[in-house]
């Protein structure tokens, strides 16, 4: 069996007031990851990560994250150019999360639909959606 890529919190209180990075990710082995635009404050996306993407992402300054439906890990922006340098990364309270700030390269975009952020939808009164970029 493989060491595990980031320590286990001892506590409640290291979890959540320590100074080590000891995500808790769900059954999966996975936690959610939110890409938001660094200069702007912009949502751009949400996204998955295992501990291998998330360390990948800690020691490169590049986003990677792990894709559900294909089971796989990915480099955001390797096949598209819209890489993420990542300026900053947060995690929640209790590590469950992450919030990274990111600089986009490419078209400066985050979405595979070619929108610059995934959150192009918004729900009206109706209940149906409509685009706004």
């Amino acid at each position: 069996m493989s060491e595990p890529l980031f320590p286990t919190a001892a506590d409640t209180a290291s979890l959540e007031r320590g100074a080590a990075l000891a995500p808790r990710f769900d059954a999966n082995g996975l936690v959610a990851a939110i890409a938001q635009h660094a200069d702007t404050g912009e949502v751009l996306m949400l996204a998955w990560m295992n501990a291998e993407a998330l360390k990948l992402t800690v020691d490169t300054g590049q986003a990677h994250y792990f894709s559900r439906s294909r089971n796989a890990l990915w480099k955001k922006g390797e096949t598209s150019g819209q890489l993420q340098d990542v300026v900053e990364l947060r995690v929640d309270c209790d590590q469950d999360a992450v919030l990274m700030k990111v600089r986009p390269r490419g078209d400066g975009g985050a979405c595979h639909v070619g929108f610059r952020s995934c959150f192009y939808r918004v729900v009206v009164q109706d209940g149906s959606l409509e685009e706004r970029p």
